[in-house]
């Protein structure tokens, strides 16, 4: 039997194997970020192994995580050198190394306890791979890294027999769903397509509500709209405007916002403009040639959009 399961954007559809007792994440690539800041405090106890848990560890005071205790041995995280990559190791055998690594809880798949860690190299909008480490019965200790794409592993779900890997997805994009469990490692479970909310129109467009102008591409009309500019172009806007905030008003009603490709900010930006009333969008993105490229052509557009756009990235023209 299949089942449809809901990730990261009202419409998303996915065929998966029930998940029973799943512990859905479906969160934008901003909130899978783990800082050091958003850990708890040291003084939690270690989740207890025996039972299947999301209770999270942290780091000690600053960058400083306590050893973990985990099927007879210690998880420890280290920073060897000042301002170097941190250290996952298992009683001494190094596991992982990067700049951000913090561990995240300890759960059970079927008989077998998992450890999950968060590994990555920091920075904005951009989520860490998930480091899972389990240790068969009788065998050494192992690991297996998950991570899709150069941003980041989707978030993790877990199952009682599974590990779900369910990723955000930018519009007009197709990824596939992960699944791990120790018996069968890591494998494909489905596709997953973004599809905007059905039956929503342009009269529901509301930027009140938005907190990244992305947030615009759930709308129906929209995203038929922005479809039909940008083609198969458009999970590259999209990704242009990840790194932004909220949306500003022109003085005939359009609203608009800017944003950048993670890691790239002031080299791949992106301009995106929503005229509700009349029906209207309008793109720009500015690459490595540094002039901005507008769909549609920059020409058409009202002076207060064209303003914006001049003001946000520098004359298309």
């Amino acid at each position: 039997m299949t089942r449809s399961l809901l990730a990261g954007v009202c419409g998303l559809v996915l065929l998966l194997a029930p998940m029973a007792g799943v512990d859905a994440q479906t969160q934008t690539p901003a909130a899978q970020q783990t800082p050091a800041a958003a850990q708890k405090p040291a003084d939690q106890p270690a989740t207890d192994q025996g039972a299947s848990s999301t209770s999270d560890a942290a780091p000690a005071d600053g960058d400083k995580q306590a050893p973990i205790a985990f099927e007879g041995g210690q998880l420890t995280i280290t920073q060897p050198e000042q301002d170097g990559e941190k250290v996952l190791a298992y009683d001494g055998k190094q596991l992982a190394s990067n700049y951000d690594v913090f561990f995240d809880k300890i759960v059970k798949i079927g008989d077998v306890n998992v450890a999950l860690v968060d590994v990555g190299d920091g920075g904005n909008q951009c989520g860490p791979a998930k480091v899972i480490v389990w240790k068969p019965k009788d065998g050494e200790i192992k690991t297996t890294t998950v991570e899709q794409d150069e941003c980041g592993a989707p978030p993790a779900a877990i199952a009682d027999d599974a590990i779900y890997f369910v990723p955000y997805l930018l519009p007009g994009e197709i990824k596939a769903a992960l699944q791990w469990s120790p018996t069968e490692g890591l494998t494909t479970s489905g596709n997953l397509a973004y599809t905007p909310e059905p039956g929503t129109d342009w009269k529901d467009v509301d930027p009140a509500k938005y907190e990244n102008i992305i947030d615009a591409f759930h709308n129906e009309a929209v995203y038929k709209a922005a479809k039909a500019l940008l083609g198969d172009t458009m999970p590259d806007m999209a990704t242009s405007l990840l790194v932004g905030g909220g949306t500003e008003k022109t003085a005939s009603g359009a609203f608009y916002a800017t944003g950048c490709v993670p890691h790239d900010c002031g080299g791949n930006d992106g301009f995106m403009a929503v005229d509700p009333a009349k029906h209207k969008l309008y793109f720009a993105r500015r690459g490595d040639n540094g002039e901005p490229n507008a769909w549609p052509a920059v020409t058409t557009w009202p002076a207060d959009v064209k303003e914006a756009l001049d003001k946000a990235l520098g004359s298309a023209n």
